[in-house]
């Protein structure tokens, strides 16, 4: 079986009146390749509406579950198609994408997502490098090495959260039955990742620049950084992968490179 455009949905996972919204769909509606766009929100209100109404786009609202794990699984559930990138609200993605994730998960063998490269904007300006970007694409050489590969998948996970979350496109038939947990604010799709890392099959691996993601003070990870709560769930992702000692040493050395978040 081989994918299209029809086989994919963006999902923007939209909340409160971000200044960045806008963005994000014209990047989607922008793709060379079309695929469906809808938003997904838990707080409708005249912004997302009024943005919604003018580029003619579906807005689905969250009754259920709240919270970030809530909105991601209400956004995932709500797909209707095999390909489901949860696209954040800040983030800006480049137009070939789509095509670049059709065409590498249809030359893969048993692909459980899709993920790629990716660079930051800060203060209105895109960042090609910084250390925080050097050591993440350090950590993916094991992915990149063995795609398919259980040692692979979990050997780039085991030192950080590696992979780039709004650049994932997730498969619904292997994400049937699992959801973002509840208890992570900042490390729920690490906790998905290395979850999937177990699973028989690929993490197929874009090492172009696909998208861009937004650090700015009102995001979940800088909010998240302030309050500390990264590193708790840092240190309980570790654990996963190394004893309790080890695992203590290095949550506190990623808290150091996590500082790059704040600005």
């Amino acid at each position: 079986m081989k994918w299209d455009e029809k086989d994919h949905n963006w999902m923007v996972c939209a909340y409160g009146e971000s200044e960045y919204l806008e963005e994000c769909l014209g990047s989607l509606l922008g793709q060379r390749v079309k695929s469906r766009v809808r938003i997904c929100t838990s707080t409708p209100n005249e912004h997302i509406l009024g943005i919604a109404e003018r580029y003619g786009i579906e807005v689905l609202v969250n009754r259920g579950e709240g919270g970030i794990s809530g909105d991601w699984n209400f956004a995932l559930e709500s797909g209707e198609s095999e390909l489901v990138t949860l696209a954040h609200q800040d983030d800006l993605y480049e137009e070939s994408y789509v095509e670049e994730m059709l065409a590498r998960m249809n030359r893969a063998k048993e692909p459980i997502l899709y993920f790629t490269n990716y660079r930051e904007i800060r203060k209105g300006e895109k960042v090609t490098e910084n250390r925080l970007l050097k050591v993440k694409r350090v950590m993916l050489a094991p992915v990149k090495a063995a795609p398919g590969r259980k040692w692979g998948k979990r050997m780039s996970l085991r030192f950080g959260n590696s992979i780039c979350c709004p650049s994932i496109t997730y498969r619904k038939s292997v994400m049937e039955g699992k959801r973002f947990g509840e208890r992570f604010k900042s490390n729920l799709d690490w906790e998905m990742t290395e979850r999937l890392s177990r699973e028989t099959g690929e993490f197929v691996y874009c090492p172009t620049v696909q998208m861009y993601h937004r650090i700015h003070e009102g995001s979940t990870t800088s909010e998240l950084l302030e309050k500390d709560l990264r590193g708790q769930e840092d240190f309980e992702m570790l654990r996963r992968f190394w004893p309790d000692g080890v695992a203590k040493v290095m949550s506190r050395a990623y808290a150091s490179g996590e500082k790059s978040n704040k600005l």
